[in-house]
């Protein structure tokens, strides 16, 4: 019997997995890296150990501080979560090797799985579809996805469309791979477009049974990072899904797979599907699995590790579910991670009878960092239609207060508001299909007023009696939102306020304004971080602005020609070097934050004039990487 089990992962994942031990009388311990010290998964535990330094290659990919941590902490088993490690043979083995319970399938499986390509060679051998895999310098056709043999979560994964980047993306996906998961091997495979992403659940125990718990439509994607999942789903004819679940069953049986683990699947419009690979752990999106068919994955793999038995059949499903994977992005920015202070973070309806469920790494006050994926949390919904459970998580996302960081909040509620999404018409392609990668054009000004609004009347709570304003002379403030200002005017009549924004103010309080435009009147809740003399943040619903100061102080010119990092990272690649010429877009060189590379490209053509960095180097947001001078027009 498992009585101290050790949660070798953290954030999100870390508290799902403690959830369920205090449920079942369970002791959790968990590992945290120096930035994770302060982080909730360590405070929730019983007990928790240091893995000393930031990086993930020091932390939380070192097999040998985490099998240290669980001895010293006196655990006699071991969860992996998702990511890291968890599907790593080698940390499976060193686990059993130390006299420990290894929550999860036989590191021999895992290594056999652990090799997509050997994955495939191993399923079809039992009459199950696969893609072909090619060997990345044999390729003859394009395109092709270059795929991460260890990957998932869309690490290391590369859409190729000819022949002259096929180089390039498979030593960028390389790189990624061998960062995120200490195995940097690829290999290509046909692009399929326009394919659905299908996967299903399997359970099974060290009897011989194995259950199929559903599949789960998992098809919008951005950068091949799942966004949205739900199940079941809406696509998948009866005929089809009893297909599926037997091509799973007989994956799960052909390996001997013992645990939870998700067989997954490319399936096209003529109703054929082919296999992509097996994931040997739980998988991110297992909620939508658990809300369905009412039970609890991670009890389930403490118990099958125990040497429990499956019932002879699985529970019916019921209903329909439906995730949202929220990041910390920024979308004005090519939807590059953000990292800084999570102010505020609360999801209406969270954990109420008939509200939305709610799988989080972060609370308020929470620092998000450079240094791990940039998922914040998971909101699930179900409802007993389809219809209801989007209707419901839509809501839950735009009434939700996120503020300090910029997040993909607003993609998730168009996506599923769309009339495509409604009528359950997704594929791989869904977002640039229907343009929805691209931010909307937003009038934020009536927020900005409103912002301005509540500041004065907080300002006004602290000015010394007998203070009196100047009504007649308007009162000027400035925002910033995103790269733009926004600057709004009012001041203050007899008749009421008056505002160069189209809109009539109805009251305003420090806390919340009320404006009416064509007859409508809409309150906008207001919080304030920070200094309101020192670039304050003000959050007026799902609108971030930073305000300016009145009086700026000068501010020496920035160099000219000059590249900066567009936040902080280590740089993987210079390009480039001093007295090269180089074309306007051309990659300057490669930083890697948050577990995937971002490219630096030069805006302009010109002269490389100095190069700053060096591979390996750690910089800082704003900080200047290189120098091209402009070519002279």
């Amino acid at each position: 019997m498992i009585r101290k089990l050790l949660v070798a992962n953290r954030g999100e994942v870390a508290r799902r997995v403690i959830r369920t031990c205090r449920e079942l009388g369970v002791s959790p311990v968990a590992v945290f890296s120096d930035p994770d010290e302060g982080a909730p998964h360590v405070r929730e535990a019983d007990a928790a150990v240091r893995l000393p330094g930031a990086a993930p290659a020091d932390t939380y990919l070192r097999a040998d501080l985490l099998v240290a941590a669980a001895l010293a902490a006196g655990a006699d088993a071991v969860h992996p979560g998702y990511g890291f490690l968890s599907e790593n043979a080698a940390f499976a083995r060193a686990v059993l090797d130390a006299g420990l319970t290894w929550v999860g399938p036989d590191p021999g499986v895992i290594g056999a799985m652990g090799s997509k390509v050997a994955a495939k060679e191993r399923v079809a051998a039992v009459g199950v579809p696969v893609l072909p895999d090619l060997d990345p310098d044999a390729v003859a056709e394009f395109p092709v996805l270059v795929k991460a043999s260890a990957g998932g979560g869309g690490r290391g994964m590369r859409v190729v469309r000819s022949r002259a980047e096929l180089a390039r993306q498979v030593e960028s996906a390389r790189r990624e791979a061998e960062s995120a998961f200490g195995d940097g091997t690829v290999f290509c495979e046909p692009l399929l477009e326009r394919a659905r992403h299908v996967e299903v659940q399997v359970l099974a125990d060290a009897h011989g049974a194995v259950w199929a718990l559903g599949e789960r439509e998992c098809s919008v994607q951005r950068r091949h990072q799942k966004i949205i999942e739900e199940a079941p789903s809406p696509a998948v004819t009866p005929e089809a899904r009893q297909r599926l679940f037997d091509a799973a069953v007989s994956a799960a049986r052909a390996i001997g797979y013992v645990g939870a683990g998700t067989v997954e699947f490319l399936c096209t419009d003529d109703g054929a599907f082919h296999f992509l690979e097996v994931n040997t752990r739980l998988q991110v999106e297992h909620p939508v699995t658990e809300e369905v068919f009412g039970l609890d994955l991670v009890a389930w793999q403490l118990a099958i590790a125990e040497g429990e038995r499956l019932p002879d059949e699985p529970p019916a499903p019921r209903g329909h579910a439906v995730e949202a994977r929220l990041y910390a992005e920024d979308p004005a920015h090519d939807w590059r991670p953000s990292s800084g202070t999570l102010h505020r973070f609360e999801v209406p309806g969270r954990g109420e009878p008939g509200g939305v469920r709610v799988d989080s790494g972060v609370e308020d006050g929470s620092e998000v960092g450079v240094h791990y994926d940039p998922m914040l949390a998971k909101v699930i919904a179900w409802a007993p239609t389809r219809r209801a459970a989007v209707r419901k998580l839509a809501a839950a996302l735009e009434r939700a207060r996120l503020h300090g960081l910029v997040t993909n909040r607003d993609l998730l509620v168009r996506v599923l508001r769309h009339p495509a999404f409604e009528a359950g018409d997704t594929h791989t392609g869904f977002l640039d299909q229907h343009g929805l990668t691209a931010p909307p054009d937003v009038d934020v000004r009536p927020a900005a007023l409103a912002a301005a609004l509540a500041l004065a009347e907080r300002r006004r709570t602290d000015l010394p009696p007998g203070w009196r304003n100047v009504p007649s002379q308007p009162q000027r403030v400035v925002f910033g939102h995103g790269d733009q200002e926004v600057a709004v005017e009012y001041r203050h009549t007899r008749a009421g306020v008056v505002t160069d924004v189209d809109a009539t103010v109805v009251s305003a309080s420090p806390d919340a304004v009320t404006l009416e435009r064509g007859g409508v009147r809409e309150t906008f809740p207001v919080a304030v971080h920070g200094d309101l003399a020192d670039g304050a943040v003000v959050e007026v619903g799902p609108v971030a602005l930073v305000l300016r100061p009145r009086f700026p102080e000068p501010r020496a010119e920035g160099v000219e020609g000059a590249t900066s990092a567009p936040m902080p990272g280590t740089v993987v690649r210079v390009s480039v070097e001093v007295g090269q010429r180089v074309e306007a877009g051309a990659e300057l060189l490669v930083l890697e934050a948050m577990k995937m590379e971002h490219r630096v490209l030069a805006a302009h053509g010109g002269v490389v004039e100095r190069v700053l960095v060096e591979a390996g180097r750690q910089v800082g947001a704003g900080e200047v990487l290189a120098v091209v001078e402009a070519e002279a027009s």
